[in-house]
């Protein structure tokens, strides 16, 4: 093998060449190879938020996996070509009815999936999100069916079993929670649920459920223990019918869930939470919505998520969580806790501390200079490998 001669250029050795083009890879490679468990919920409803190609490089820096998106934008989907991010993406609302009709549903996987696969890891579509949560009826009655048409989609282009279909529900679709083991939903859902799960049962996809235990200690904060909800040491709640324990309301919601899910026949669903988050800033009358409150509670579900538990009812499963949500958003209507559930501000300073480090590339640092950097290393890697092998 050839030994390579001392520069006389002044250019760096061969050999730190290589350095940099690990230090390039090692955070795809991080990402594929698993990165953080925990998922995380990308919306855009700002005027505020940096582009995507700056988030891509962000939640990359801090191995995040999983990302859930409520549209498909093709610039956020490019942003993270051949990164190893695991992506869920959305039909809103407004279009669910057009996906009844079979050959729109093709032409949106064609147009918003195909052309992706498999360099963007894209896994699930939701159609719809709390569709069960408003009084459309003709949105409820259209929800399935465009489900099954998107599904078939898939299945035309061969990509089942690749990219999962399912819909994100809000907890309010339940008609009882308490005690979990009584887990029920509302009577008024139960036809649009029944059929609904037989679906999910045969196309092998999970059931979504949003859950926010601070809406919870919102409306009762005296009747709500505080460190129940924020996962911190109490008293516990037993289910006087399992004898299970529950040390944080979270489970417990899950729980409920699940045990709705079997009331009608099915023990062959798994359920995931979609959404969970904790307000940093709410109007007067949002008790608990602090930096404080919002730090504790994504900083112990964090670490439960690494730990890998699951649920009182499902110890061997680990819960799957997607924290809702990346930035703060200054669009989004409603009280103003609604526009505070981020982990980071449109700068990339974080809201509050849980450890989650990342780096937000500067505004100037444009992709033309980004793919000369890629270039430059491959060259370098390519150049490292000839001498290798001569």
């Amino acid at each position: 093998m050839a030994v390579a001669e001392p520069s006389r250029t002044g250019s760096p050795p061969r050999f730190l060449l290589l350095v940099f083009v690990l230090l390039l890879t090692a955070t795809d490679e991080a990402v594929a190879a698993g990165g953080l468990s925990i998922g995380i919920n990308y919306g855009q409803i700002a005027d505020n938020l940096p582009s995507p190609s700056r988030v891509s490089m962000l939640l990359r820096s801090m191995q995040v996996s999983k990302v859930k998106l409520y549209d498909a934008d093709q610039n956020v989907l490019s942003a993270f070509l051949d990164t190893g991010v695991e992506f869920v993406i959305g039909i809103g609302n407004e279009n669910v009815s057009a996906m009844v009709d079979p050959a729109a549903a093709r032409a949106w996987v064609q147009q918003h999936v195909r052309p992706y696969l498999p360099s963007t890891r894209i896994t699930c579509i939701t159609v719809g999100n709390e569709v069960f949560k408003g009084n459309d009826t003709a949105l409820k009655d259209s929800l399935l069916p465009a489900m099954k048409s998107v599904y078939q989609a898939l299945g035309a282009l061969g990509l089942q079993g690749q990219v999962n279909v399912t819909t994100a529900h809000s907890l309010d679709i339940m008609g009882s929670s308490y005690p979990p083991s009584a887990g029920a939903f509302r009577p008024d859902v139960v036809p649009y649920i029944q059929p609904l799960l037989d679906f999910l049962s045969a196309a092998r996809s999970p059931f979504l459920i949003n859950c926010y235990p601070y809406f919870a200690y919102k409306d009762d904060p005296d009747g709500v223990p505080l460190e129940y909800v924020l996962f911190q040491p109490n008293a516990r709640v037993t289910d006087p019918a399992t004898g299970l324990n529950y040390d944080n309301m979270l489970y417990a919601q899950v729980d409920s869930v699940y045990a709705a899910v079997q009331a009608l026949g099915h023990t062959d669903v798994d359920v995931k939470i979609s959404e969970t988050g904790w307000p940093s800033r709410g109007d007067p009358d949002e008790a608990g919505a602090t930096p404080q409150y919002a730090g504790i509670y994504i900083g112990n579900l964090l670490r439960r998520i690494e730990m890998k538990q699951g649920t009182p009812l499902r110890p061997a499963v680990p819960i799957d969580v997607y924290v809702f949500a990346l930035f703060n958003e200054n669009l989004k209507p409603g009280p103003a806790s609604e526009r505070n559930y981020g982990l980071f501000y449109p700068d990339g300073t974080p809201v509050y501390n849980v450890g989650l480090r990342g780096y937000l590339p500067p505004m100037d640092e444009s992709d033309a200079t980004r793919t000369a950097i890629q270039l430059f290393a491959l060259i370098a890697l390519a150049s490292v490998i000839t001498l290798v092998l001569s």
